[in-house]
């Protein structure tokens, strides 16, 4: 009776797990132990999914044919622009704040006082957002030119785009001028572009080194 009992008992737990039951093929440990696994990554212990297939090694993104995966120039130069002329307004603000408070400090503080900072505050931002957004708007339309013309994006673009704007910008101070506006403008998109690839640069020289 025991006996009976416990293959009753053993068919059943079998029979809950799959690893045995009534009219259900018998697989001991030994059989198991020898079917070959090479190839084959583990199952996951809560889902019966094989995690090859949960690897997403395509993109996340459907893009349109032809589309590029990053933005190019034209995308670029709203918020550039943008960015730039909100940048001007703020540092403007900020130097309006210190040129008013320094031209009033024999000043009480009233009503003529705080009147005065604030137009001081006004007008040093719209001067700065209006130069920060000329230069950016100027650099976005020799960039997007000279991309199209290349028919190619890379720093040499950058760099070509700062000269050109800094040219065209200062060209009322003559060739002087003229000559101190390109270089100022090839020093800063230089530094830009050697910032954007100096992680790359140093991974080269550490490869080269080793």
């Amino acid at each position: 009776m025991e006996g009976g009992a416990g293959n009753t008992k053993g068919s059943g737990l079998g029979g809950l797990f799959g690893a045995g039951g009534v009219g259900g093929p018998g697989y001991s440990h030994a059989d198991l132990a020898g079917v070959p696994l090479t190839g084959m990554n583990p199952l996951s212990p809560y889902l019966n999914v094989d995690p090859r297939y949960l690897v997403q090694d395509t993109d996340e993104f459907i893009l349109p044919t032809g589309a590029s995966k990053t933005r190019g120039r034209f995308e670029l130069a709203f918020f550039t622009i943008g960015g730039c002329c909100m940048t001007g307004a703020a540092f403007g603000a900020l130097n309006g704040l210190r040129l008013g408070l320094k031209e009033t400090q024999n000043m009480a503080w009233s009503k003529p006082r705080n009147v005065q900072i604030l137009n001081m505050v006004t007008r040093q931002g719209a001067s700065w957002a209006n130069t920060l957004g000329s230069l950016a708007l100027l650099y976005s339309a020799f960039g997007v030119i000279i991309e199209k013309t290349r028919g190619a994006e890379d720093d040499l673009n950058t760099v070509a785009a700062g000269t050109m704007t800094g040219m065209l910008y200062k060209s009322t101070g003559g060739l002087r001028g003229i000559a101190r506006g390109g270089m100022t403008g090839l020093i800063l998109t230089s530094l830009y572009a050697l910032y954007n690839n100096w992680e790359h640069m140093r991974g080269s020289v550490q490869r080269q080194s080793l």
